[in-house]
């Protein structure tokens, strides 16, 4: 079984992707996206986070947290919000997908994959392209020809505090075409 080694920096800022259950288009939905605001908003009473950037797509997410100065835990954080979103979403009459013996065995649900992607982010340059990144996303996967159509991200809060301009965007930018972001 392989050994997965994570990232154990604390205070930092991480990158991740979160994909769904066989790339599901689920998230953007009215129901999932309110049972996923709940799960977030539970966990970060919890376990505090700073959400500095996020964008929600039909079957995957992308975020930027910054963890507090003692802690390092973001898989805890993200085992808490997958659970509570899933507990909610099938409560709530949202379907799984088909389960594996090994879901079954294990008794997941085959509503998020099973994983996570994660990058510390190594200083503010990394930052700023991981957040380009994140805002160029519904452009980049065709939803949208600009970053300020897509409703589910925190662009237009950036706009909003002057990091942008609301026509940012229609352009990839250069420094983001070769990030690794995870299973995209």
């Amino acid at each position: 079984m392989p050994e997965y080694r994570r990232a154990n920096t604390p205070g930092a800022s991480y990158f991740f992707t979160v994909v769904t259950f066989e790339r599901r288009s689920l998230l953007t939905t009215d129901f999932a996206r309110q049972c996923l605001s709940s799960a977030w908003k539970a966990t970060r009473q919890k376990y505090p986070f700073d959400e500095d950037a996020v964008v929600l797509m039909p079957d995957h997410l992308h975020c930027i947290w910054t963890l507090p100065p003692d802690d390092s835990d973001f898989s805890s954080r993200w085992r808490m919000i997958k659970g509570i979103f899933t507990r909610s979403f099938l409560k709530g009459g949202g379907a799984e997908g088909s389960r594996s013996h090994s879901r079954q065995r294990k008794r997941e649900a085959a509503v998020w994959q099973r994983r996570f992607w994660e990058h510390r982010l190594r200083d503010e340059t990394d930052f700023r392209r991981h957040v380009d990144y994140i805002h160029f996303t519904p452009v980049k996967h065709g939803h949208v020809s600009k970053p300020t159509d897509w409703p589910w991200s925190s662009f237009s809060r950036y706009v909003e505090g002057g990091q942008y301009t609301p026509e940012w965007g229609t352009v990839e930018p250069e420094d983001i075409r070769n990030l690794s972001v995870g299973s995209e």
